[in-house]
């Protein structure tokens, strides 16, 4: 049974922590990339969601 995160549990979505794997799984698959993607964009542009998805062509939410 997969266990569901309390409101405490959850990250901050702005930005994304490569050092919280928990969070690069969520990022990875809700962006569709690969770790390694994920963290040429970071290290590119910063932890902001919103800079990460436009250097990876994606469009926000």
């Amino acid at each position: 049974m997969t266990k569901r995160l309390t409101r405490k549990e959850q990250f901050d979505r702005s930005k994304i922590n490569m050092h919280d794997l928990r969070q690069v799984r969520c990022w990875t698959h809700a962006l569709g990339v690969s770790r390694e993607q994920l963290r040429k964009a970071v290290e590119k542009v910063g932890d902001s969601a919103v800079t990460v998805r436009k250097e990876l062509g994606i469009p926000e939410e």
